[in-house]
């Protein structure tokens, strides 16, 4: 099971920008594809955004299409997500996950390596 740590969360106003990173300290998940879940407050997890392992296909849900984007280093081992224009609606503690080829994929019991959570949160 791959350890993932976030980073990148913080407070930022509507319309701002902030770009999460998710790193494997020490593993290598070049490999697999990886994911990007939210949960907001008092509300279940949700899809966010999924990458291959290769990069060369991404997946996003309806509500950040065009306002996010997935990428990833493998030779840093390291996946991002660039989100901007945020919104209110955005703030939640946000979840890399991994997984094992093929993928990528879409909800959160194909995954079986998780991060603890950055949190993001957009005011009005």
């Amino acid at each position: 099971q791959v350890q993932l740590v976030e980073s990148g969360g913080g407070l930022v106003q509507a319309g701002g920008s902030l770009r999460l990173s998710c790193a494997a300290p020490g593993r290598t998940f070049s490999s697999g594809p990886m994911g990007w879940f939210r949960r907001p407050p008092g509300k279940e997890r949700e899809f966010v955004a999924a990458i291959s392992w290769s990069g060369g296909s991404t997946y996003y849900a309806d509500s950040v299409k065009g306002r996010f984007t997935i990428s990833r280093d493998n030779a840093k081992n390291t996946v991002y997500l660039q989100m901007n224009s945020l919104k209110p609606e955005d703030t939640a503690v946000y979840y890399c996950a991994a997984s094992t080829p093929p993928g990528p994929y879409t909800r959160p019991y194909e995954y079986d390596g998780w991060g603890q959570g950055t949190q993001v949160t957009v005011s009005s």
